[in-house]
């Protein structure tokens, strides 16, 4: 099977690498065709520390994954996080010269372009410039503005910022695994395509995605993205404060937190014990679940708590800000019992769990439905809309390249060609940069 008819979606975690393949079947729904994970070993708070570790955990992903479903990756679409990541709101806009025309992805692109041309921080670069609200002519509140008349067109633009050696580092792994870097998305936008519907993002949502290494957090309002932020807290850090709160390894820790882990310290009897097998020859350590529990609650009760000062600075209290669809929860984190309960308890909001099954294929395997995996899911829809957008324009630019006179067509290739290249995005033309750099740093 050729790479043109599957896509791959690659989650680079703290704590796992997932490597995703699937297509979209005939009904709009994602097939999975392969998966495979690997331990993520050079990865500390979604952020590149160790470049061998980690194309070697990307390539154990994919080797997983082609064996599992018997097809060979070429291109993949890589999920960004880290603490590097921040946001920004901007307002910009263009004169367009002739009003009499009808405004067009051109003029699109071209409010985009001038955005990316701002000025960052030194060593930041613009991962993702998403338009709010446009305006033509001073008239507000239009949300596409495609096919309007107008001389000036301003537009609302949720910026997404990283640091540039994060970002190419990433590159730089991908590279090195013997893959393609099809495209980078943040990854709190990649959970919320894979959890959310549209009636949540019009209503007003928060989602939450607690990670290994990071919680990521994506607000949208009106069906539009109104706030990420990236906290650089995730289950990992409450895996260490039992290790250190219990004095036992890390690998005990973890499977502590897993089966009898709870959220919520109330729930546990002062006489309810656990007895962890001793290291070499020493006796066995009994746990209290009661003190496991109040470990786990102070450090869930901390990161919930910051999360939820991003939400009021994005003024949840205001009336017309006001998120109706309250909070989802996802990521492997979202799994800990009583986890729910407790943000309900501090936020006050509803909350529910994502699950990336509504997005999926009837017989997709039931573990891939799990929170674990709402960013990788995410990942291969953006992959799978990438792959659909691109043999669109291959299609419409065949199609109006056939012309009867050899002169017209030679013309009108030119003419697309122009076209194509002034509306090649920005980001695109980033990759190509990125591209251009791994190269010349070999």
């Amino acid at each position: 099977m050729e790479q043109a008819n599957y896509s791959v979606g690659l989650d680079i975690g703290t704590t796992k690498i997932v490597a995703i393949i699937g297509k979209e079947n005939e009904y709009g729904k994602i097939e999975i065709l392969g998966i495979g994970k690997s331990k993520s070993l050079g990865v500390h708070r979604g952020v590149v520390n160790n470049i061998t570790q980690t194309i070697k955990s990307i390539q154990q992903a994919v080797e997983e994954a082609e064996s599992t479903s018997g097809l060979k990756i070429s291109n993949v679409v890589v999920g960004i996080a880290g603490q590097h990541i921040r946001s920004l709101q901007h307002s910009d806009y263009i004169t367009r010269a002739d009003s009499e025309e009808v405004i067009g992805d051109i003029d699109l692109d071209r409010l985009v372009n001038q955005v990316h041309k701002l000025i960052m921080l030194p060593g930041e670069e613009i991962i993702h410039v998403l338009p709010q609200e446009y305006k033509v002519d001073g008239q507000a509140e239009i949300k596409q503005p495609i096919g309007m008349y107008g001389g000036r067109l301003e537009a609302n633009f949720h910026v997404v910022v990283g640091q540039v050696t994060s970002i190419k580092n990433v590159g730089r792994c991908i590279k090195s695994a013997g893959l393609g870097l099809g495209n980078i998305t943040l990854e709190p936008l990649a959970s919320s395509d894979a959890v959310l519907s549209q009636e949540e993002k019009e209503a007003g949502v928060a989602l939450i995605d607690i990670g290994g290494g990071t919680t990521d957090l994506a607000i949208f309002k009106d069906g539009i993205i109104r706030h990420t932020a990236v906290i650089p807290f995730g289950g990992g850090i409450i895996t260490e404060d039992i290790k250190e709160g219990c004095s036992i390894i890390e690998k005990q820790a973890e499977l502590l937190k897993m089966k009898f882990g709870s959220a919520w310290p109330g729930e546990n009897k002062e006489n309810e014990i656990v007895s962890i097998q001793g290291l070499r020859g020493r006796e066995p350590k009994e746990i209290s679940l009661k003190n496991l529990s109040k470990i786990i609650h102070a450090r869930v009760v901390e990161i919930i708590e910051q999360v939820y000062v991003e939400i009021k600075n994005y003024g949840h209290d205001e009336q017309k800000k006001k998120l109706i669809a309250g909070i989802v929860l996802t990521g492997g984190g979202s799994q800990l019992k009583h986890l729910k309960q407790l943000v309900e308890y501090i936020t006050g909001m509803d909350t529910r769990i994502g699950y990336p099954n509504e997005h999926l294929a009837g017989d997709s395997d039931a573990e891939i439905a799990s929170p674990l995996y709402a960013t990788a899911v995410g990942l291969l829809m953006n992959a799978v809309k990438n792959q659909s957008k691109m043999q669109a324009e291959v299609t419409s630019a065949l199609e109006s390249d056939i012309v009867t006179d050899e002169e017209e067509r030679v013309e009108e290739l030119h003419v697309n060609e122009e076209r194509r290249k002034e509306r090649k995005s920005v980001f695109d033309k980033w990759s190509e940069k990125l591209k251009e750099f791994l190269d010349n740093a070999e």
